[in-house]
């Protein structure tokens, strides 16, 4: 069974010209401009959430450069803020860009959108009818976009909502193209196991729950579709259900495979998980954007920590796949090759990002490489043809939990290159110390902490040695609204990260929750508030690092932006040189052939720059409407390269921007 009422608009209506302020232009006045690079069509275009399978969030353009960026304008705006039952202002889509429209998601019921790049009209709407199964989910409002590809001799939009939906539609039209699956539309929740559902409720409460807050992606005429849970550090009981991966014939729906995230009986990894923790232990969600390689024919697949975050003392072992990287066989949904990033996971360091495929050199040795960047503050660097390390990724003795139950792993695998592009760990020498005042009362703060390396052990509240605190935290390192981005003619690698400590605090289960099956939970991911209002780390607050992964080294690193006005006026710095400190948040960017193009995030000032790629230099800047929320992208329409970012701004929540150079 599936949803039968469908909100869209009859027809795609007909693109228009208008002027809605004195710098927003219509694109029938526009006076081309010739690019002296000759694009393809195809090159053109931005046709997954990562510009590419590979995710690289690269686009060979450069009629945009140093010399030019300055006069970046507005070429249109699109609010998003009325596709919800009440205004969200964090809109997470990255939309693409095919065959000269653009394609996205907008508002809690995650409605699909057709909009034209030159005006930013929108010329059609799919929405899903609602149902428990959306009411019920976590991740309505964290929808990252749609997929596409051309199946049977026709393009198809796919679309995945929080109710755990498939739905195919038209490119034209928005409507469902009714010979794929059950008139347009497949239930995911029938192939993700062997629960039973409810058509419009969902699964019983006491099984499980399970949503969706990335797109698809379609290699070799395969729709692969991951998904998402709640937070696992507000859950209080051991049983869910896992975050299997799902595949469909991209022409016709047809069920191909669904691979177990966690192992049943008979399969690989299955003794990873002890005490029979694999029959009621779930989450591993395959959360993140995925990526391929469609000539290995292989889909990558990252995963997140199983249930609960913080503690695991129920599902003793190693837990493969969870926190994991996978190789999957696209037509036969076999794993080919896995590699777990972190072992028995009780610290957050879900993979958050999409991982980026560049192809390599190094030592004189052509590498097919996959890079995956994490909260821990590493580029995993890996032959995504076979799994393994390009450079030595070393098992390490780590420290051992003092929580009753808690079993972790005696090693953890440590990155031996590229070196770390986040603090890792934190000492006394990592403390604030603009003042001898605010270093007095930042220290008094931490007398109810245990300072700790990377993997400090989460800790129950009354710990004698207080609560334990571990850098990168929950919303340290990369994480997905900047991630990575890789230039794929050079095989630099550009990450954001912040600069965030965790200090989770773990309390009897039951004293939570009267139904907590769990020894222990948290109260949430936790944190440390520094003095004054000012955070408790020394800066920078947030960085952006190149790495050349033709060698492992880092080229260069950059503040984030500048220094927040709420630090650079606070009345205890006055007067004081504290540099710059880089904001307080995860810079969103994309690389094209000629510059790295970012903005500074959610909350930041809504300032975009260009740098200069292989010397961090800042080139240009201009201002934007709002601030930056996910990654942008960029496109070339009719001869004109346009970059559109999400953006929150006065007036303008869950909106987007795009930019353009002035006519002529």
């Amino acid at each position: 069974m599936k949803p039968t009422d469908r909100t869209l608009t009859a027809t795609r209506t007909r693109a228009t010209t208008r002027r809605l302020g004195p710098a927003i232009l219509g694109a029938a006045a526009c006076v081309v401009l010739a690019s002296p690079i000759a694009i393809s069509a195809q090159q053109a275009e931005w046709r997954h959430w990562g510009s590419d399978a590979a995710s690289t969030r690269y686009a060979p353009f450069d009629q945009i450069d140093a010399s030019n960026f300055d006069r970046l304008e507005v070429a249109w705006m699109w609010r998003g803020d009325n596709f919800s039952p009440s205004p969200d202002p964090f809109l997470r889509a990255t939309p693409i860009y095919v065959n000269g429209t653009l394609y996205s998601v907008a508002g809690s019921r995650r409605t699909a959108v057709a909009i034209d790049p030159a005006t930013g009209e929108t010329l059609w709407t799919f929405r899903e009818p609602t149902t428990k199964r959306w009411e019920d989910s976590m991740r309505k409002n964290y929808g990252k976009g749609v997929a596409y590809a051309e199946a049977n001799g026709r393009g198809m939009i796919y679309l995945v909502t929080p109710g755990f939906f498939l739905h195919a539609l038209d490119p034209d039209t928005g409507r469902p193209i009714e010979s794929f699956g059950d008139g347009g539309t497949v239930d995911l929740l029938a192939n993700l196991g062997p629960w039973e559902h409810h058509p419009e409720d969902g699964l019983p409460p006491e099984i499980g729950y399970i949503t969706n807050s990335s797109p698809p992606i379609v290699v070799n005429g395969v729709v692969v579709v991951g998904n998402s849970h709640e937070q696992g550090y507000y859950q209080t009981r051991q049983e869910n259900v896992p975050g299997n991966v799902l595949a469909y014939d991209a022409g016709t729906g047809e069920h191909l495979w669904t691979f177990n995230v966690i192992p049943q009986e008979g399969e690989f990894g299955n003794d990873t998980w002890e005490n029979d923790a694999w029959k009621r232990t779930g989450n591993v969600s395959a959360w993140a954007p995925l990526s391929a390689d469609p000539e290995l024919g292989l889909v990558y697949v990252v995963t997140d920590p199983p249930t609960i975050d913080y503690f695991g003392g129920f599902h003793p072992g190693d837990n493969l796949f969870a926190t994991s990287i996978l190789a999957i066989d696209v037509q036969t949904g076999e794993r080919r090759w896995h590699f777990q990033t972190v072992h028995h996971d009780v610290w957050n360091y879900d993979n958050p990002t999409a991982p980026n495929l560049v192809d390599i050199n190094v030592d004189g040795r052509e590498i097919r490489a996959i890079v995956q960047t994490t909260k821990q503050g590493w580029a995993y660097v890996l032959d995504r043809e076979t799994g393994e390390p390009v450079w030595p990724i070393e098992e390490r003795p780590v420290p051992q939990s003092t929580v009753p139950g808690e079993h972790l792993s005696p090693t953890q695998p440590f990155v031996t290159r590229p070196a770390p592009y986040e603090m890792q760990g934190i000492t006394e020498d990592d403390i604030i110390d603009f003042t001898p005042e605010l270093r007095a009362q930042a220290m008094e703060i931490l007398e109810g902490f245990k300072l700790g390396p990377l993997f400090n052990p989460p800790s129950t509240e009354d710990h004698p040695d207080g609560v334990a605190i571990h850098c990168p935290g929950a919303n340290g390192g990369a994480n997905i609204p900047g991630g990575a981005a890789v230039d794929p003619e050079t095989g630099v690698l550009y990450v954001a990260s912040t600069r965030g400590c965790s200090a989770p605090r773990l309390v009897p289960g039951i004293d939570e929750d009267p139904d907590s099956n769990v020894e222990w939970v948290s109260v949430g991911p936790g944190g440390v508030r520094g003095p004054r209002g000012l955070p408790i780390t020394k800066p920078p607050y947030s960085t952006i690092t190149a790495i050349d992964l033709n060698t492992g080294d880092h080229i260069w690193q950059i503040p984030n932006g500048q220094t927040p006005a709420s630090i650079r006026n606070h009345p205890l710095l006055q007067g004081i040189d504290i540099g710059n400190t880089g904001a307080r948040s995860h810079a969103t960017k994309l690389v094209t052939r000629t510059l790295l193009m970012y903005a500074e995030g959610r909350g930041a000032a809504p300032i975009f720059r260009a740098v200069d790629k292989m010397t961090g230099e800042e080139l240009a800047s201009v201002d934007l409407p709002g601030s930056s929320l996910t990654a942008p992208m960029t496109y070339m329409h009719e001869g004109v390269q346009y970059v559109v970012l999400a953006i929150n701004g006065p007036g303008l929540p869950g909106s987007l921007v795009a930019l353009r150079l002035p006519e002529g």
